[in-house]
């Protein structure tokens, strides 16, 4: 960013929907600026780039003049570097500024916001509303360009898309048994019709072919390995690597296609352990696996339906001693996993419709889409940690399962206090890990018997914890 690129901006006509000039001398609002970032990424989506401008220091009026702006002005530039993080905590996807650019213009300070464009099918919102641009004021999106941001991801359903050349033939005859098993369990009243439908018939019955073609689902679910070439340049692989407590690898191991027979092979390779809670006055004797197989599966099925596999990257399922972490590219299309245990709903997109559709129908993934609630209540009934989702890289998911007690205040909590909500217990967990709270969550866990004790020990793990 210099001065000449800042002139050209200078000198565009205002009804450019993707930029916008504030003035904002000293102070500007922060749930305003929320509101434009939100605004301005969504029409930089619209208009096909790749970013969008906000700047401060510039009148919005024709022609414009330099008037500096003295907005987060210190010295040592941290204000500046903390409000990325702070636009971020209230933006689906944890999406924020791309940077932040400080320019000397006739001597007065000007900040040029970088704003990333939505990304694709998926609206960037603010405090979980999209907002758009109506002439010079800001408003909710509108119905027509959020169905014109959500009906890209319909039009880029990579996974419907038919492999040229692919036949019958280059689908493993296992793995379509397999899923015709699966499919007649899930629609027991089609169970004499199912076995009797041929290969091709059955295919696309299960909506996991087209008519017209194989297609990449078909491939990554029921492909032989040999196949996967229909597929190029994406990756259908998972890796699984057992890595001891200093990260070196002990072993691993790479599973191709078919996708569908994948998932016991691997399940059998993770040392699902005993775990024996220690005996205490409160805390009686169990043992547990260390980890719910449920809980496994739903964790990698996830990953399977809804990686980006355009991405050519691939799953990484990571073993170590007290731990599962399940890694793939992507956004997180819900934007926030506290919006999925909120709605407990479906989402309203998909990135692989096709393969999703497919896998439902094979009772690897649940219609509606509650699978994320049910990991977390399921550890909650084993009184373990809650799974922990890492949003903060581009494009990359990753979730953690633990498998062990980290605090045991927390599991006793858990035990004594069954009537707590899943809220207040996804709040106590950040607890238990040291994690920030909101303003809100930090409410739930004053509500709790660790919130009412009297202790300078809990009272200051508690506010330590909690945004101010």
């Amino acid at each position: 960013m210099d001065e000449s690129f800042l002139r050209e901006l200078l000198a565009k006509p205002t009804e450019v929907e993707w930029l916008e000039f504030k003035e904002a001398k000293s102070n500007f609002h922060f749930d305003e600026l929320g509101r434009y970032f939100s605004a301005l990424s969504n029409e930089a989506n619209l208009c096909k780039k790749a970013c969008a401008w906000l700047i401060f220091g510039v009148t919005d009026k024709t022609p414009r003049q330099i008037v500096g702006t003295r907005y987060r002005g210190d010295s040592d530039g941290k204000g500046l570097e903390s409000l990325k993080q702070e636009l971020a905590k209230k933006t689906n996807h944890e999406i924020t500024f791309s940077d932040i650019h400080q320019i000397t213009m006739e001597g007065k300070r000007v900040l040029v916001f970088e704003i990333p464009a939505a990304p694709h099918g998926v609206p960037t919102t603010w405090d979980d509303t999209a907002y758009g641009r109506i002439g010079e004021k800001l408003r909710p999106l509108t119905i027509q360009k959020l169905e014109a941001i959500r009906l890209q991801m319909g039009q880029a359903d990579w996974s419907a898309q038919i492999c040229e050349d692919a036949t019958v033939d280059d689908l493993d005859e296992r793995a379509i048994q397999f899923a015709r098993e699966k499919y007649a369990e899930k629609h027991p009243h089609l169970f004499d019709e199912v076995s009797n439908w041929d290969d091709s018939t059955f295919l696309v019955k299960s909506k996991i072919n087209r008519p017209d073609g194989i297609t990449r689902a078909a491939v990554v679910l029921l492909g032989k390995p040999e196949s996967v070439h229909h597929i190029s340049p994406a990756v259908a692989k998972i890796s699984w690597l057992l890595r001891d407590a200093d990260g070196n690898t002990l072993d691993y191991y790479h599973f191709e296609p078919p996708f569908i027979l994948a998932v016991d092979p691997l399940f059998d390779r993770i040392r699902n352990l005993t775990y024996r809670y220690l005996p205490d006055e409160t805390l009686f004797p169990t043992e547990v696996s260390q980890y719910d197989s449920w809980v496994i599966r739903e964790a990698l099925h996830n990953c399977i339906a809804h990686m980006d596999y355009s991405t050519g990257g691939q799953i990484t399922v990571i073993e170590d001693k007290d731990s599962l972490s399940f890694t793939n590219p992507g956004d997180f299309i819900p934007g926030t996993v506290e919006r999925v245990l909120t709605r407990n709903a479906p989402s309203e997109t998909y990135r692989n419709r096709c393969l999703a559709e497919a896998m439902v129908n094979f009772k690897m993934i649940d219609t509606i889409g509650s699978g994320i609630r049910k990991m977390f209540t399921s550890q909650r009934k084993r009184f373990f940690p809650m799974p922990e989702f890492d949003l903060s890289a581009r494009r990359e998911i990753a979730v953690r399962i633990y498998g062990r007690v980290i605090d045991e205040r927390y599991t006793r909590m858990l035990i004594s206090q069954t009537e707590l909500s899943l809220f207040d217990v996804v709040a106590l967990d950040k607890v238990q890990k040291g994690n920030a709270l909101t303003d809100d969550e930090y409410q739930s866990v004053e509500k709790t018997e660790a919130g009412r004790r009297t202790s300078v020990e809990s009272a200051s793990l508690c506010r330590c914890c909690c945004l101010d």
